[in-house]
């Protein structure tokens, strides 16, 4: 992977830095935050690589999402100024990822699956029955609430019940919260059904805008959020004992993990037909299931962004090279 053909990182004159696995963000007048998908993978609680054109998959999968959702609950979404950069409402981050589980899959210590392997049948609160093959459907959609860590932490699992017990969301809200997180999941599980995916499990993030209004936010059903499995191939891959064939990440963390990486210590490096591979499921998925084909942003990504920021935000050069706005 050539420097030129990844989005690592950037640097915006702009107020309120911070960075996460994924996204820089940055504080904008009104309220309002702009935020930058890079071309980072997380995986264990790590980054550990790029992946050409993640950033723009995501970011506009995102939008797109948010937008055919939108009568189910607000978003965040201002604008997308650049096919990496997102301009949106400033919200106060509720302290819970909401996830939800279609399958019984998964392969990080707070998935289901592992532990279902283990004899546990009480996961996340719901008593489960036995007999429910690796990857199955679970009787109904589950919400499997984590608490978010902070930063460098580890998020930890509760129940539904914990997060209204314990105060972290107020009990009305998030009776709403699970309501449109289930009403999300059965718009996603129809949409992915449509393009020939199975949703098996997705997390949501909520927050309230600056006067209280319930929005999604961060992203939605995206590769890196959501597992997607291919449904043509399901039935033969599990009748054969393999894993099912995802266009996500999951694909690189099983390399990772292959190698007896576990998320500490030094990160092994993976062959470049693995990011490559990784690249090409990411834009497949992206061109499935909104039936738009995938056009890559000019490059080098940060001079293209910055061309296209700085008519609407001036600040975001600090010389006079950037020129008219590109795509």
């Amino acid at each position: 992977m050539g420097a030129a053909k990844t989005l690592e990182s950037i640097s915006l004159e702009l107020p309120g830095h911070t960075s996460g696995k994924v996204r820089e963000a940055w504080e904008l007048p009104d309220q309002r935050r702009l935020f930058v998908t890079t071309d980072r993978l997380s995986a264990l609680d790590r980054v550990i690589g790029l992946v050409p054109h993640k950033g723009q998959v995501l970011n506009q999968l995102a939008a797109w999402w948010f937008d055919l959702t939108a009568d189910i609950v607000a978003n965040h979404v201002i604008s997308v100024p650049d096919p990496n950069v997102l301009v949106a409402v400033d919200a106060t981050p509720l302290p819970v990822e909401v996830v939800v589980r279609g399958r019984l899959t998964g392969s990080t210590s707070t998935s289901v699956l592992p532990r279902y392997r283990a004899g546990e049948r009480v996961l996340y609160g719901y008593q489960l029955p036995d007999g429910i093959p690796d990857h199955g459907e679970l009787p109904e959609p589950l919400i499997t609430p984590t608490t978010k860590a902070a930063k460098g932490g580890h998020d930890q699992p509760t129940t539904v019940e914990e997060v209204a017990s314990s105060g972290l969301v107020e009990p009305g809200l998030w009776s709403e919260i699970q309501k449109v997180a289930l009403d999300l999941f059965g718009r996603g599980t129809e949409v992915a059904a449509d393009a020939g995916f199975i949703l098996a499990d997705t997390k949501y993030e909520f927050g309230l805008s600056p006067d209280g209004e319930l929005l999604i936010i961060d992203e939605m059903h995206t590769p890196d959020s959501s597992r997607f499995w291919a449904a043509s191939s399901l039935e033969d891959r599990l009748a054969k004992g393999l894993v099912p064939e995802s266009f996500d990440k999951e694909p690189v963390r099983l390399a990772l993990t292959a190698t007896g990486f576990a998320g500490d210590g030094p990160i092994p490096e993976l062959p470049a037909e693995v990011w490559e591979a990784a690249s090409a499921r990411y834009v497949q998925l992206y061109e499935r299931l909104t039936g738009l084909t995938f056009v890559p942003g000019e490059q080098p990504a940060e001079e293209r962004i910055r061309a296209n920021l700085a008519s609407v935000f001036p600040n975001v050069a600090s010389s006079a090279e950037v020129a008219e706005p590109v795509t």
